[in-house]
């Protein structure tokens, strides 16, 4: 059976929030403002930042995937993990129970990074917190005329990417020379996300340039395709992250840094991280 070529439903621009207490500029690609017309999407925050950065912080019920784009960016958490990612890593923390890290430019000089909330179902929220640096060296790369996909997590022409997941979630990089078209698979009950990271690109024939999200449905059929097309009229090649998932459709809830279900369970990982049981903030000394 054919597979069905995907749609678009909609082309967003986000949010430019500018700088704060502690990021020199940010803009907000995909907003918390209505999660369920994004589940398992919750937020795509892009942030430019130097010191102080994003010093220990708490998180439970979700997980985060952080694609740095350029810079280094130093990373430690309160479970032992600590590190570097340079440009194209991708971090892929499971909160669950709860966690305290830290995000920060590698000797307070830059760094340009991608963060993007993953929503969970209630039976996954509590499970043990779980680090990967899934680093660009060491993804699978499809290689097509033209065109190359970097797969993070998920299946793309029987190559599966590198990251373990408790929700069912493809992601990808795709980069494309001008003009040249992919047919990119992606599981028909998936609400996918397609954001162009450089240049202009045809989504499913809508145009969408560079910061811009654009928004795929889930469909019926054995499978889909979402078609790319890189403009044809420039020097430029295209590139995009790809992301999709199917929605988990439960309640969502969201307090700060926490993702719950039901708002009893937000009050309940606020009193959990004030009394300790998040476990002690670390004392880890910078890189």
């Amino acid at each position: 059976m054919a597979n069905t070529a995907r749609t678009v439903d909609r082309v967003e621009d986000g949010l430019h929030a500018g700088p704060d207490a502690q990021v020199d500029d940010k803009r907000l690609l995909i907003l918390p403002t209505d999660p369920a017309r994004t589940d398992p999407f919750l937020v795509l925050s892009e942030d430019w930042f130097s010191t102080p950065g994003f010093e220990w912080h708490p998180h439970r019920g979700l997980e985060t995937v952080t694609f740095v784009l350029d810079g280094v960016l130093e990373h430690g958490d309160n479970i032992g993990n600590s590190g570097a990612l340079e440009s194209g890593d991708v971090q892929w923390m499971t909160a669950g129970r709860g966690i305290i890290h830290r995000e920060l430019a590698y000797r307070n000089e830059r760094a340009h990074t991608l963060q993007l909330w993953l929503n969970l179902p209630a039976g996954a929220r509590m499970v043990d917190t779980r680090y990967q640096d899934v680093l660009a060296a060491g993804r699978p790369r499809i290689t097509r005329p033209g065109a190359v996909i970097d797969v993070v997590s998920g299946t793309v022409d029987e190559v599966t990417g590198p990251a373990l997941n408790h929700w069912p979630v493809q992601g990808v990089i795709v980069t494309i020379e001008p003009g040249v078209v992919v047919d990119l698979p992606v599981p028909a009950p998936d609400r996918a996300f397609a954001l162009v990271l450089h240049g202009s690109t045809a989504v499913a024939g809508h145009q969408v340039n560079a910061g811009q999200v654009a928004w795929s449905e889930p469909v019926t059929g054995p499978g889909s395709v979402l078609k790319l097309r890189a403009a044809p009229d420039t020097d430029d090649v295209a590139r995009l992250m790809v992301y999709s998932g199917p929605p988990v459709a439960e309640p969502i809830v969201m307090g700060g840094s926490f993702v719950m279900n039901h708002a009893h369970e937000i009050e309940q990982a606020r009193r959990d991280f004030r009394s300790g049981g998040f476990g002690p903030v670390p004392r880890l000394a910078r890189l």
